[in-house]
């Protein structure tokens, strides 16, 4: 026996049939139906439309052998009605595409942000802590060469070669009076300008200047392309999303769309085989895009997976303070040699006393600082990109396929149910169905696709010229060089797979690990940047622990490093 609740479901459903023929039926005879979709959907007025079908001669789209309830203004209203749907669910289809990039773009912008404040302050606390005397004078470069770091990341016309160069050139002087010659010198502008344009010529950096140019250049050019990349593919979604159509397209979309309301069918579906025809051909330029969109997402890849090692502008940022460190003592260890190159250039200064203003940055940031934070792996810049492009290679295909995701997701009728084929209610749709894109469409028969889209062209051409940035900034670990730098010594090479296992990631004592792939190199590990006269002692040491004896007439690796643990390997 049937229970209760079946019994209702059953009668609910046996009523709700019995509507919907009730509707069909008044419709063929009434436009009451009509009438209040009408003025429900398009919010136009009722007055002057057909209270019942009648013959309509002077309608350009929804022609029909059959009476209509439309006029010629209402077709009109229809048409636009049914390119404002399109471009609505144009926008719902990628809403989910712009809003993963878009988000993601600007958290990394945010997060590059932090990391360019956080390495500022790594580098200011240096100062405080370990050249204390220099620290004050020194706060205004430093937040000028952060803020050029910032500048050039976000897209600004400024050069790094020049900033990293200036920052070097305004620290020189301090180095010299406070570390090299201290004491009561001369303090004069034009004696410190003097010292600051001999710093190129004496080198009294070494090679560091050169390898923080090469660390910037690597870390921050890749980095500003991808968030340029990022906001030129919210520009390609924006330019979709409100696409102009052509009149053979708007006709088609109404005749699909709101035709058959003209007929009483008001809640009637287009065919699958009739829908793809109509927006294939719509979306023909559009379709275009597929091949540079997929390239697009596919160089983006590359590009992330490629910005680790010195390539990360975390890492390099983090670590920066760490080599202008490096900088200095190598500066402190040449002091001679550099006192009396400045004395040959510059004279000797006029010797009077003076009293250099003391460092007043903030300690309770100390907390923050100098021992680069074990940060959480899921925090990670690195990790960021990683599951942005998880996500966005899904989308590969999008623009691909956009025209069946319409149809089947929002537009078309399901399988096998009847379906509304442009001139009436049929059981399937009959006609050929072309493909996507242009060329395609030579044989549709719903829409007639002439030219090509200048918006379209245009788009796509910057497609073409960001993803020949994004290809250009993918590094080639196999054709890294070796550079060598004004100080004579030899910039590192740094394994292509280089990351924190590896040894290229922070350690917890502030230690920049770096591996190098060494074939007719020896090896020596010194505590800071040795003089010249000190390097062949300690080759020789070095001699002594390895057990064989260096020939100094190859060439030698230096690794210098801050680390007072490294002291026992050279003095054993």
């Amino acid at each position: 026996m049937m229970d209760a609740q079946t019994w209702r479901v059953g009668c609910r459903c046996l009523l709700l049939l019995a509507l919907v023929g009730f509707t069909r039926s008044e419709g063929m005879q009434s436009c009451e139906e009509v009438r209040k979709l009408f003025q429900w959907r398009l919010v136009g007025p009722v007055r002057g439309l057909p209270d019942s079908p009648r013959a309509g001669p002077d309608l350009q789209v929804c022609v029909a052998k059959k009476p209509t309830c439309c006029t010629r203004k209402m077709e009109e209203r229809y048409q636009i009605a049914a390119r404002q749907d399109m471009q609505q669910v144009l926008q719902t289809s990628s809403s989910a595409l712009k809003f993963l990039i878009s988000r993601n773009a600007a958290a990394f912008q945010e997060t590059l942000e932090t990391l360019i404040r956080q390495a500022e302050n790594y580098t200011s606390i240096l100062f405080c802590n370990t050249y204390r005397n220099m620290a004050l004078e020194a706060a205004a470069s430093i937040q000028e060469f952060f803020t050029d770091v910032g500048l050039f990341l976000f897209g600004a016309d400024v050069n790094p070669e020049e900033f990293v160069n200036r920052f070097f050139d305004s620290l020189f002087p301090l180095v010299y009076n406070h570390l090299i010659n201290p004491g009561v010198t001369d303090s004069s502008l034009e004696y410190s300008e003097c010292i600051r344009m001999a710093r190129r010529d004496i080198g009294p950096f070494g090679n560091i200047p050169q390898r923080v140019l090469g660390q910037m250049g690597r870390s921050l050019l890749p980095s500003r392309t991808f968030l340029q990349a990022l906001n030129l593919g919210i520009e390609v979604i924006n330019t979709t999303d409100h696409l102009r159509f052509s009149k053979e397209c708007s006709r088609a979309l109404l005749r699909m769309q709101y035709c058959p309301h003209c007929q009483g069918l008001t809640f009637s579906k287009p065919c699958m085989g009739y829908c793809l025809n109509v927006v294939r051909g719509c979306l023909a330029h559009v379709a275009e895009l597929h091949p540079h969109w997929h390239t697009y997402i596919q160089s983006l890849e590359e590009l992330s997976d490629a910005m680790h090692g010195t390539y990360d502008v975390e890492h390099v940022l983090l670590n920066f303070h760490l080599l202008v460190n490096d900088a200095v003592m190598q500066a402190h260890l040449d002091g001679q040699t550099i006192l009396e190159q400045v004395y040959k250039i510059c004279g000797r200064p006029v010797r009077k006393p003076t009293q250099s203003p003391r460092c007043s940055f903030d300690g309770s940031k100390e907390k923050h600082g100098m021992k680069i934070s074990t940060r959480n792996g899921e925090e990670t810049l690195a990790n960021r990109r990683k599951e942005f492009i998880n996500s966005l290679r899904l989308y590969r295909t999008f623009y691909g396929g956009l025209a069946d995701q319409l149809c089947v997701n929002e537009l078309a009728a399901g399988d096998g149910r009847p379906c509304w084929s442009g001139e009436d209610i049929v059981k399937s749709y009959t006609q050929r169905v072309v493909g996507n894109g242009i060329k395609a469409q030579s044989g549709n028969p719903e829409v007639k696709v002439k030219g090509t889209d200048p918006v379209i062209n245009q788009i796509i051409d910057k497609l073409k010229h960001v993803i020949q940035l994004l290809q250009g900034r993918s590094p080639k670990p196999n054709k890294w060089e070796l550079h060598t730098g004004s100080g004579g010594g030899v910039d590192e090479q740094l394994s292509g797979d280089c990351d924190d296992e590896d040894g290229c990631g922070g350690s917890g004592s502030g230690e920049v690990k770096r591996t190098l792939k060494i074939t007719d190199y020896d090896v020596v590990l010194c505590i800071g940047s040795p003089k010249e006269s000190a390097r062949k002692m300690l080759i020789n040491k070095f001699s002594e622990v390895v057990g064989y004896k260096i020939n100094t007439q190859k060439s030698v690796v230096f690794l210098y490093t801050s680390n007072e643990q490294h002291k026992n390997i050279v003095g054993t």
